[in-house]
């Protein structure tokens, strides 16, 4: 069995977030197939991990990247434990990257969820095209790259003229394997929870409300989408918003509830809103990258209206009828997909799954990970 070394610079246990998510079942599936040791933040909950070792030994802080004591942490764990690989989640230390991997001669290497420059030039950071250099430097010198899908794979190899035969796609997962049998129930369970007449159509939003693009994203709902929808009598629906930290600002969106729209705050069991909702909005308009959230949402039965730049990654083909996408800020086209899409009841097709499910794209990257260490 291969052994195989994670760096993964931030807390994913519990998973909250879309990247958290996906980071924690990655190793839990990718932990059945080969050996697999972590090293994360202190943060990180201990008894969460799954099949897998977890060292505890990056601070929470930015300074995590300059800690040079993990130069000599990291490098007595290679010496001992003998890895095949060490596989870095994004390029933040590729200053570390570049010492183990000359000391050791180790195959290296990097996932990328992002291409993280463009994400910050989204945002607005003024440092962007420092990162830009630092990304690209770290890239070039990786004996492997892995991108979160084909798009993101193009433009890494366009951008910094890395080798295409040294790059591939290892995209964000799902754990089902078919449509899921308990929407129905799923949907009773939303509207007793939230007192809904059982005639109305439940459209979702979800996400961490006070990172930028999901805040902007609530905006463009409140300011623009809903006014549309409200503009349909016959239509009959709510528009529950689920996520932590909510800006106070926002007044639980007290304001809003006369309005058709609902704050359910953080949910622990939000698959089952996913499956009770007859529609997921997914309004991103910057931030970049896969957004894991609409991925979940399709493998989980419902149908997602996305902006242009909110379906940037998504294999469109397998999707088939569950992504609608509009315009970004043409929100009369997002609105009209919204009303068209709350009849249909139509079936995640059998593709996506093939597709997105962990479980073959685990297997895929077993079989190249074991290639690439023996030639």
């Amino acid at each position: 069995m291969k052994r195989l070394l994670v760096i993964a610079p931030y807390n994913y246990l519990p998973a909250y977030s879309g990247g958290q998510k996906t980071i924690a079942q990655f190793l839990q599936h990718l932990s059945q197939e080969i050996s697999v040791t972590v090293v994360s933040t202190r943060t990180n909950e201990l008894d969460l991990s799954q099949g897998y070792t977890l060292h505890r030994w990056l601070p929470d802080s930015f300074w995590r990247y300059l800690d040079v004591r993990l130069y000599f942490k990291l490098g007595k764990l290679i010496a001992d434990q003998h890895f095949d690989a060490v596989l870095w989640i994004h390029p933040y230390y590729y200053w570390l990257n570049r010492l183990l991997q000359n000391k050791f001669n180790l195959f290296t290497i990097v996932h990328s969820h992002n291409l993280e420059f463009q994400r910050f030039r989204s945002v607005g950071k003024w440092w962007w095209p420092i990162l830009r250099l630092y990304e690209g430097a770290c890239l070039k010198k990786a004996d492997r790259n892995y991108f979160i899908s084909a798009d993101d794979r193009t433009e890494g190899i366009k951008e910094w003229g890395l080798d295409p035969n040294k790059c591939d796609v290892l995209p964000i997962g799902i754990a089902q394997q078919q449509p899921p049998t308990d929407r129905a129930i799923c949907r009773q369970i939303i509207q007793e929870r939230h007192h809904l007449a059982t005639d109305t159509h439940i459209l979702l939003f979800n996400g961490l409300l006070n990172y930028g693009p999901n805040q902007q994203a609530l905006e463009d709902i409140l300011q623009h989408i809903n006014p549309l929808l409200l503009q349909n009598p016959s239509l009959h629906y709510r528009l529950i918003v689920c996520g932590k930290n909510l800006p106070a600002s926002y007044h639980n969106l007290d304001a809003y509830r006369s309005k058709n729209i609902l704050y359910a705050g953080f949910v622990e069991d939000i698959e089952t809103y996913f499956k009770g909702a007859d529609v997921f909005l997914n309004p991103v308009r910057s931030g970049g990258g896969v957004k894991s959230k609409m991925v979940e949402a399709i493998g989980l039965g419902t149908t997602v209206v996305s902006t242009q730049t909110g379906a940037i990654g998504i294999e469109t083909k397998a999707c088939g009828e569950k992504l609608r996408i509009a315009p970004d800020q043409d929100w009369e086209q997002f609105a009209n997909w919204i009303v068209a899409e709350v009849q249909q009841h139509s079936s995640t097709p059998e593709t996506y799954y093939q597709t997105y499910y962990w479980g073959n794209i685990i297997q895929q990257f077993s079989r190249q990970l074991a290639d690439q260490t023996t030639r």
